[in-house]
């Protein structure tokens, strides 16, 4: 590894970081959707600083190359939130199905009290 790369690894890292907690900051992005990125960043931050760890990983885990497991633990976290997303966007969909039914059952019952009250005529002075 030269350290060029070395450097470039850390500063990636640290990047992610200062970028997820700024989202969080300025609330452009919730916890609950910042902690896989929080943690991959903490993950690679750890792998930048010691990349005999990422060796380390590789090997107990039985991968012989360990930019595989790099590979491998990146789509692994985007799955993740893929699929955290997706478990929201159902919720929220079927939260808006809801609140359109009622809406329609509110708009049906004031158009049937319109329809009971004869019209109003305004008085002329």
């Amino acid at each position: 590894m030269t350290v060029t790369s070395y450097i470039f690894g850390i500063l990636s890292a640290a990047l992610i970081l200062v970028v997820v907690i700024e989202l969080l900051r300025r609330r452009h992005l919730r916890e609950r959707h910042a902690v896989w990125w929080f943690v991959a960043g903490v993950i690679a931050l750890i792998v930048g600083i010691f990349p005999s760890s990422l060796e380390w990983a590789a090997g107990a885990i039985g991968v012989e190359v360990p930019t595989n497991l790099v590979f491998f633990s990146g789509i692994a976290v985007l799955v993740l939130v893929c699929l955290q997303h997706s478990a929201e966007l159902t919720e929220l969909e079927s939260k808006t199905r809801t609140l359109a039914e009622r809406l329609a059952i509110l708009e049906l019952r004031l158009n049937e009290l319109d329809d009971q009250d004869p019209p109003r005529i305004a008085e002329q002075g």
